[in-house]
């Protein structure tokens, strides 16, 4: 259960409304702050319509990233938001494989991409190592917004836990499909 309750539009100033266009749980518990409810979104929404970054690799850093965290509500939400930009069934069985060490078909850039969220995850900061490797595919601009992608995703994961937002029903279907370990097991 959430620590903070779960607001509705007939709970916010009429100005507000707009920031449950989304009747989501996580939008639901933001809006008590609204200031941060809009600057949290507007990340959000560069990273989903204006990012340059392919969209199919940048669903796949965030599912890096929810998976890592053992972030229910992320990787649900976002197994659901990565098939509808491309990431397979099987996308999402090798990031788990790759999460373990385990040797995929992934090509070699997404690999990258998943090791960049791995580190940014896990130790802080992409390696250097891993930046050059990314930066001989991607384009500045395209490096920027995984690098922002990334470090937000860590933002989104450690706010969902913090404030324990509930996983909606309808998502819990992804949870039952692509279950999250307990923490500590499936890390390399």
């Amino acid at each position: 259960m959430a620590r903070v309750p779960y607001l509705d539009k007939s709970d916010l100033a009429p100005e507000n409304h707009d920031l449950l266009k989304r009747m989501i749980t996580l939008h639901r518990a933001l809006v008590h702050s609204p200031n941060a409810a809009r600057a949290f979104g507007g990340l959000g929404q560069f990273i989903r319509h204006k990012s340059r970054l392919d969209p199919r690799l940048r669903e796949l850093a965030i599912l890096q990233v929810g998976w890592l965290a053992r972030a229910p509500y992320e990787w649900s939400h976002h197994i659901k938001i990565g098939r509808d930009f491309g990431v397979t069934t099987e996308d999402i069985r090798a990031l788990i494989d790759e999460s373990d060490g385990k040797p995929t078909k992934l090509e070699p850039l997404t690999k990258l991409v998943l090791k960049g969220a791995r580190e940014m995850t896990e130790d802080g900061a992409m390696s250097k190592a891993t930046f050059d490797a990314l930066s001989r595919d991607l384009d500045k601009e395209r490096m920027v917004d995984l690098v922002v992608t990334i470090g937000f995703y860590n933002a989104v994961v450690r706010v969902l836990a913090s404030l324990e937002i509930d996983v909606e029903p309808d998502y819990q279907p992804y949870l039952d499909e692509f279950p999250l370990p307990a923490a500590g097991k499936g890390r390399k």
